[in-house]
């Protein structure tokens, strides 16, 4: 499979959390930190980089200023260095709870306080120099042995999750990450939760919890004994082998998790490469030669689509679309037009793409019709986890509405009927949208919600009166945006 941005290793971002659960944070103003804040957002996340001196010590560069963390022999601490220096080396000690501990290299000292009042001088580990890991990257990825070069996946058959995937396609590809109790356990796509015997659990109890650990930019999971996630045996199982100390078969790489979709023409059969090179609406069921993994261009807003026999579409002669290309080009990118309840495609020839009579598709259409507009059903994501430019959606406690700037998150059901989908939340109520452009989500009935794939990584949820959800200023979710950008795009 070619590269071309279909396996991206996510960055790993995080925010610390201390013993009074409060982030650190650092501030533009005099460049000082603080562990203050009570949410995890911009301000309170930081990028773990290793030391160029190809050591053991490592460095915290703020995601926001860009700037190092660094503490000073008399204990003082500050996130101003535009490039890492010697005070700015730290070591990470784990705890036995999962816990960071924080230790300037140079000096000796631990790092820990409370609020303002940080420093570097501690000769003694205390609660206030213990910190929790807590992952700023939307949770919901694939995840790759380094080991195996193979990617987890839900095996149905086996009720267990292996990594035995050379490609991460359909949707027992995808995990969710949950942080639970300071630590975090693996969703499957299924709403499971991985045990660390290998057995696949509905609740997350302590045994389904791990902890992580950064390695060389790779993850590790930590079980309640001390003991690592591995793949075992044969066939990849996952689950803790022996090590309590974590090799190269224990660690793992986050890729992004792009959309994977399905689409059905106007004869109601599926988009599909079954037959051959040609694409084709002509299968009535949707498995993986109906499946496309759809990437968005950031520049272009324009998209391509990968099949599973390892080709794009592309445009070729006389308008005919073939899954036959290796590399990203012009004839590769199609314009998505949202048409309500339906998408239409426009090619690279400025023509529409259309179904002819003999299903193939073609781009030979000057106008929309019919046999130029498709259902699009985006098939990896089951459960979803939305988040804005302020943080993640989260039932408001107490209440039937939904908050947009949480550092946690809720999970949500979709189901999918005609080209709009429904939202379920928690206890099985169902979004929608009430007075005054709020949304709720404690509905018996469903209503339906319109999915447009705006930008890579990003959609826009269109309601049945026409406005798009967004994050209001109140931090509530609400259905007044009247166009599909900024606060009104989602990270899902």
């Amino acid at each position: 499979m070619p590269t071309n941005g279909l396996h991206q290793v996510l960055k790993i971002q995080f925010g610390l959390l201390n013993d009074t659960d409060r982030y650190l944070t650092a501030e533009s103003f005099g460049f000082k930190v603080n562990a203050s804040a009570p949410s995890l957002k911009r301000k309170q996340t930081w990028v773990l980089e290793p030391d160029p001196g190809q050591g053991t010590a490592v460095l915290f560069r703020s995601s926001h200023l860009g700037r190092y963390l660094s503490a000073k022999e008399d204990g003082r601490v500050a996130c101003e260095a535009e490039r890492p220096g010697r005070d700015c080396r730290f070591l990470v000690l784990p705890q036995p709870d999962g816990r960071w501990v924080l230790q300037s290299e140079p000096h000796g000292r631990f790092f820990g306080g409370t609020e303002d009042r940080l420093s570097c001088f501690a000769t003694a580990i205390s609660p206030a120099e213990l910190w929790t890991v807590h992952l700023a990257i939307h949770p919901q990825a694939h995840l790759l042995s380094v080991s195996r070069r193979r990617y987890v996946h839900l095996c149905l058959q086996e009720d267990e999750m292996a990594a035995d995937g050379d490609v991460p396609w359909g949707v027992d590809a995808l995990l969710t990450l949950i942080f639970q109790s300071r630590q975090y356990c693996l969703k499957t796509c299924d709403s499971r939760y991985l045990r660390s015997d290998g057995r696949l659990v509905w609740e997350p109890e302590s045994r389904a919890r791990y902890t992580l650990e950064f390695k060389a930019g790779k993850l590790a999971f930590k079980d309640c004994d001390g003991r690592y996630l591995a793949p075992v045996g044969p066939a990849g199982t996952l689950k803790a082998g022996r090590n309590t100390r974590p090799g190269k078969d224990e660690l793992f790489d986050l890729e992004e998790s792009h959309p994977q979709v399905v689409l059905v023409a106007a004869n109601h059969r599926y988009v599909s490469v079954r037959q051959g090179v040609n694409v084709s609406a002509n299968q009535d069921e949707e498995l993986d030669h109906e499946t496309f993994l759809m990437q968005i261009d950031q520049e272009t807003k324009k998209c391509t689509f990968y099949s599973s026999i390892g080709g794009y579409w592309t445009l070729v002669t006389h308008g005919g679309i073939e899954a036959t290309a290796t590399e990203v080009s012009a004839d590769t990118m199609f314009e998505l037009q949202w048409r309500g309840r339906r998408v239409a495609l426009k090619a690279s020839n400025g023509r529409y793409v259309c179904m002819k009579k003999n299903g193939q598709l073609a781009a030979i259409s000057d106008f929309v019709g019919k046999d130029e507009e498709f259902i699009l059903k985006l098939i990896n994501r089951p459960i979803l986890v939305l988040r804005s430019l302020d943080g993640f959606v989260c039932h408001r406690r107490g209440s039937n509405q939904l908050d947009t700037n949480r550092s946690v998150y809720d999970v949500f059901h979709l189901s999918f009927s005609d080209g709009a989908y429904q939202i379920r939340g928690r206890g099985g109520g169902f979004w929608y949208t009430g007075s005054h452009g709020s949304v709720c989500s404690d509905g018996e009935r469903p209503e339906d919600f319109l999915f447009e794939f705006r930008e890579r990584g990003r959609l826009a949820i269109r309601a049945r009166s026409g406005k798009y959800l967004r994050g209001g200023a109140s931090g509530l979710l609400r259905a007044d945006a009247d166009a599909p950008a900024g606060p009104a795009l989602w990270e899902y």
